[in-house]
Parts: C-alpha cells; structure tokens; sequence
C-alpha cells in the first residue's frame, strides 16, 4: 500500500472528529452575555481539543511523508492512533459539560495521554523502517524525545487532576505548547522532508 492512501484515511477520520467535536458546542439558552459566559468552560474544552487534534493532524503529516512502504506494523499503529483520536470529542464533551470536575479532566488527560503514547508507537514503527538511514535515525531519536515527554506531561495532567485541576490543565495544555515551536533540523534532515 502506498502512504497516501494511508494518509488520505487518516486525514478524513480527523476531519470527522473535528465535526464531531464542534458538534457538541451547543448554542446558549439565551443572548444574555450571562448565558455566553456560562458556556465558556465548554468553549476553552472544544478549543483546547481542537489545538491538540490540529497538531496531531500536522505531525502526522509530516510522519507519514517519511514513510517508503506502508507495512501492516504501521498500518495498525496509525489504527491505534486514530481510535485514541477519536476518543478526545467523548473526552472533550465529558470535560466541558462537568466544568472541569477531577475525573473528567483525568480521563481526558488519559485520552491524551493514550494519544500521545500511540503517536509514539506509530513515529517508532515507522523509524524501523528508516534504522540504517542515519540522518532521519537522528531525526526519529530527535522526535521521540519530544513524544516521550509531551506523554509524561499528560500523564502527569491526569495525576494532577486529583490535586488541582488548573494545574492539571496545564500539564495536559503543555504538549501543544511545546509542538508550536518547530523542531531544528539539519539539512540533511530537511531534504526528507521536502
């Protein structure tokens, strides 16, 4: 199978769980500013989640242009990525609607958590691929660092929510945070990326 195809599904699941996700923000009740500020827990939830999808969506792409040969180790870690991915609008919903309660933001902080470590999953059955390949060998030990500790921010986010939730928040905030600076790469590492 070619990457394409692979990234032409992936892509439209993502897009399906952004839809669902905007799905669940309901209108309020009335148009005081009153019932507008009441849902915004729910809208910081959905734009939060939004973030975190947008960003797996670029990374992937940019992954899944690595990729030589689609085999079935990567065929099902993108499976186990997508099915985690498609849990954060449950997670999301859970989360907004209790207004950020302590076993809801650790269950998303466990959605993202199963998110993150399956991304990993996925850069490093694809970095398999490419272990006699020096430059994009350092470029996976250059990523996976990035992956391991975006996935100890949230599993931490869900320790957290036991104690206090705004810092939970935060730890599960992080990771996004940390994938809007770019990664430096090398030249030689670029041109696999162009």
């Amino acid at each position: 199978m070619k990457a394409n195809r692979l990234e032409a599904f992936s892509d439209g699941v993502i897009a399906i769980i952004i839809t669902i996700m905007v799905l669940d923000l309901k209108v309020p009740r009335d148009a005081s500013l009153q019932a507008l500020a009441g849902d915004l827990p729910v809208f910081f939830c959905y734009a939060l989640s939004f973030v975190i999808v947008a960003i797996y969506w670029v990374n992937h792409h940019h992954l899944i242009h690595l990729v030589r040969e689609v085999n079935p180790r990567i065929l099902w870690a993108n499976n186990n990525l997508l099915f985690w991915l498609s849990l954060i609008p449950f997670a999301t919903a859970y989360m907004g609607e209790s207004r950020a309660q302590h076993l809801p933001v650790a269950v998303y902080a466990l959605v993202c958590a199963a998110c993150a470590g399956s991304f990993h999953l996925l850069r490093a059955s694809i970095a398999r691929e490419h272990r006699h390949d020096a430059s994009l060998h350092r470029l996976h030990r250059k990523v996976a660092r990035k992956n391991s500790i975006a996935l100890t921010f949230t599993l931490l986010g869900a320790v957290l929510a036991w104690v206090y939730v705004p810092l939970a928040l935060v730890f599960v905030s992080l990771p996004a945070v940390m994938y809007f600076v770019p990664t430096r790469l090398s030249p030689d590492i670029t041109d696999h990326l162009l």
